[in-house]
């Protein structure tokens, strides 16, 4: 096991109707505020409004390019106390120092991590995600999967406790996926889902261990340029990757499948295991109505090279495996259908 130093301040406030408390966990920081959401799912379903009313409640009223932190030109030193309402769990990052951008100009998404980022709080009401669309639902499920992932395959040794916690996270996501896809208001299913994507990305599963994190690059190339949800594109690169990857350390790959899966070992032969472990993550994917190849992404295979390229830009990513560009470029075909049988 690694070194390590564990430290995750923001405060959860879990459960039913706990988006009313905005007002004065935020009251806590702040006398004036920036209210920043995504779409306009939150205007249609009142949560913009009852937030609102509880900023008034509590008497809280409603500048550089930015670019450069995510460039590596400037670094984040300070930040405005940041709270959250979380209504999609999938990205962790109501309890997490990461932040992701597109920038339209040279299609380029980019990350960048820093404590000052860090939630002070984050309310979490898992009835705010009734109303997601099975497909949001579906990939939102594939980003808290291949978080957890990420950190369970390494290198190091002596990591029998975040093993089993990664392990007990995905079969906890794996069994209640499917529910709240067939019953959205399942409060249960809903719930599940929404701390393990919290804890996922919280930074105590990677304790003591060193994560790779390349999908998660190769990822963001796909969906820097195409118009593609974060979740959708690493439910097809993740088991690409995995079939790349998985000779460098083929007993790790067998443990997940009988840990995970509950697929029954070979001994003899721990390398079907292995296989057999990525394939049931691809069926399992795939049953959730995610892709699984680059085609039904609707990429095709003229911007792959320009793509491996950019991702390997500053040099080979990874630490599981460490992948120089032409590892990249290998990544994405077997991601197209024509090099895994449509599969």
């Amino acid at each position: 096991m690694e070194n390590f130093v564990f430290q995750n301040t923001t405060k959860i406030i879990f459960g039913k109707n706990t988006e009313t408390q905005v007002g004065m966990e935020t009251k806590a920081y702040a006398d004036r505020v920036f209210l920043h959401y995504g779409g306009g799912s939150i205007k249609r379903t009142g949560l913009y409004d009852r937030v609102v009313a509880s900023l008034k409640a509590a008497g809280v009223p409603s500048a550089g390019d930015v670019w450069d932190f995510f460039t590596g030109k400037s670094r984040i030193e300070t930040a405005l106390p940041i709270g959250v309402v979380l209504t999609i769990p999938a990205a962790g990052s109501e309890t997490s120092t990461a932040s992701v951008i597109t920038n339209d100009e040279g299609a380029l998404k980019r990350d960048v991590s820093a404590e000052p980022l860090q939630p002070k709080f984050a309310i979490l009401n898992p009835e705010l995600t009734y109303t997601l669309p099975a497909y949001q639902t579906a990939c939102g499920v594939a980003d808290i999967m291949a978080h957890v992932m990420e950190r369970y395959f390494t290198k190091v040794k002596g990591t029998d406790l975040t093993d089993r916690l990664c392990e007990a996270t995905l079969r906890t996501v794996i069994k209640y996926a499917p529910l709240a896809l067939q019953k959205p208001t399942d409060y249960e299913a809903r719930a599940q889902i929404m701390w393990a994507g919290t804890i996922a990305h919280n930074a105590l599963l990677g304790t003591g261990r060193i994560g790779d994190w390349a999908s998660h690059l190769i990822e963001h190339e796909i969906s820097g340029i195409y118009d593609v949800p974060h979740g959708a594109g690493l439910a097809v690169v993740f088991p690409a990757w995995m079939r790349y990857v998985y000779q460098e350390d083929v007993n790790i790959f067998a443990r997940f499948a009988v840990r995970v899966w509950d697929i029954e070992p070979d001994f003899a032969a721990p390398e079907s295991t292995a296989l057999a472990g990525i394939e049931r993550l691809k069926d399992f994917f795939r049953g959730l109505g995610l892709p699984v190849t680059l085609e039904e992404l609707q990429v095709g295979t003229d911007r792959l090279a320009e793509m491996a390229a950019k991702c390997a830009r500053n040099g080979p990513i990874g630490n599981f495996k460490r992948l120089n560009e032409k590892d990249v470029y290998a990544i994405y075909r077997l991601a197209s259908a024509e090099k895994n049988g449509g599969s």
